[in-house]
């Protein structure tokens, strides 16, 4: 087994794109996905100004750390949409919003199990939106996995980067984190650990993580 450790994000890692999906759904429901992205910006915004967040500063966060019911944060997402001309049923929207993401990157799941079999810890690290996950097939791509939701945790925390470390028996700077968000990649890089951005492009990541790992995938 490898002194190192490779953590890896789900959605828009080894699933289809992020923007993609989201897209897909704001299309499908009727929304302008420019208004969903400005609640997200507006949210994040909020996070920021509140140091250290918590209940009630920013829902996306809250709903991450599994600190606000999925009906609730349905509900103010609704609001904020309608508030910008953008009307959607509350009820089941998360659900309608992340099934796109249930189409798995055959691609990165196969270099996970390679990074896996070549002796790296491989632990899944992914920022949970109250949604389910089809865990089929886990037991062979990862040693250990961290759901926001369940850990009361979220990216770019450091603490469910160290949490991630912990669980891999490896110190952070023995960690490459594989994520879509660049500011989840900038909150590792700050722990000590090495990351990649995924842009949905299976051989540049592998030749990324190639370099950092020495190992050739």
């Amino acid at each position: 087994m490898s002194d190192k450790a490779l953590l890896v994000d789900w959605g828009g890692v080894l699933t289809v794109p992020l923007d993609g999906a989201m897209a897909a759904w704001a299309q499908a429901d009727g929304i302008d996905y420019e208004h969903f992205t400005d609640v997200m910006r507006t949210w994040h915004s909020l996070a920021q100004a509140e140091a250290g967040g918590g209940p009630g500063a920013a829902p996306v966060h809250a709903l991450e750390r599994g600190e606000i019911a999925v009906e609730d944060f349905e509900r103010l997402l609704a609001e904020e949409l309608a508030a910008r001309g953008s009307h959607v049923q509350a009820a089941g929207l998360l659900g309608r919003m992340l099934a796109g993401l249930e189409q798995p990157d055959p691609l990165m799941h196969d270099l996970v199990r390679r990074a896996r079999r070549a002796g790296l810890r491989t632990v899944l690290v992914s920022n949970s939106w109250g949604n389910t996950y089809d865990r089929t097939g886990w037991d062979e791509l990862f040693d250990a996995v961290v759901i926001s939701g369940e850990v009361g945790m979220r990216k770019p925390e450091p603490r469910i980067f160290h949490h991630a470390a912990a669980l891999a028996d490896v110190p952070v700077e023995a960690c490459v984190l594989v994520d879509d968000l660049p500011w989840n990649v900038e909150g590792a890089r700050r722990t000590g650990m090495a990351a990649v951005l995924h842009r949905g492009d299976t051989a540049a990541t592998a030749a990324e993580l190639h370099r950092l790992t020495g190992i050739p995938f």
